[in-house]
């Protein structure tokens, strides 16, 4: 099934596209509730645009399907998706809710793009006799996509955590004027708390660590959603090199009468 070149090529673009939104959905629910400090209600509710904008694109890719080049579609979708992810890649400690959930619907609105037409694109030109197993192949190298995007992005979150942390603690340096000038301002609100001084300036020195730490995070999930993004634009380049195929619209759709159907011949003594 893989000699075809329309179903590897869309094995290729499936397992990449699913790969880059589980792993963003995950690491937007990690960011939500790690970062943001949101409930598991209300993050939800931030991923809950991405289905409402996918529901609303499978409905018109689903009528532009037989009418369009499902090449354009396809390219449009992963289009979407490269600029909703460039979108997610603008993050800060004070982003607010609908800088989180915009860029998510438009990521399922580009999603619905994807996944029409490059069912389409797949498994039409298989043969009838392995059409099956087409249909199962193709759901597990998807499947498979979403697995290790899932498994990597945790595992690259980690380790661009550790490499950033790095970077910024390397700048603190408590003789810094700077530096010095933000702990005597945290010490001097602990004390003013009851703290006293010398718990004030320990409990100071922890929270501009924290801090530290939070930031290497957030610069650790804006690379991840800047790398998917480029995932998405780089597909761009292998879609035009699939066939396109010619798919007949629905005959009451074209206001074609319906075929006739002769009777059976009545059998005779």
């Amino acid at each position: 099934m893989f000699h075809d070149r329309n179903f590897a090529i869309a094995s290729v673009v499936i397992s990449t596209a699913v790969f880059g939104f589980y792993a963003s959905m995950l690491l937007l629910a990690l960011y939500t509730q790690k970062l943001l400090g949101y409930d598991a209600w209300t993050s939800g509710f931030v991923l809950a645009p991405g289905g409402l904008g996918n529901m609303l694109s499978l409905l018109v890719a689903g009528r532009l399907i037989a009418r369009v080049d499902q090449r354009v579609l396809l390219a449009t979708g992963c289009f979407i998706n490269g600029i909703a992810l460039t979108l997610m890649s603008q993050l800060t400690l004070s982003v607010d809710y609908w800088s989180l959930a915009w860029p998510r619907f438009v990521q399922g609105l580009g999603m619905g793009f994807i996944f029409v037409p490059l069912q389409t694109l797949a498994l039409a030109t298989v043969r009838m006799e392995r059409l099956g197993n087409a249909t199962a192949a193709f759901n597990v190298v998807r499947n498979a996509g979403g697995s290790m995007g899932v498994a990597l992005a945790t595992t690259l979150l980690a380790r661009r955590s550790q490499y950033h942390q790095t970077t910024l603690v390397g700048h603190v340096n408590i003789w810094s004027a700077d530096t010095a000038a933000r702990l005597k301002e945290l010490s001097a609100q602990f004390v003013g708390q009851g703290t006293d001084p010398f718990t004030a300036q320990s409990r100071a020195l922890a929270t501009l660590y924290r801090a530290t730490l939070d930031q290497a995070q957030v610069l650790a999930y804006a690379d991840e959603f800047w790398l998917f993004s480029m995932i998405f634009f780089v597909l761009l380049v292998i879609i035009p090199f699939m066939r396109r195929v010619r798919t007949e619209p629905a005959r009451a759709r074209e206001g074609a009468p319906p075929e006739r159907v002769e009777a059976l011949p009545t059998p005779t003594d």
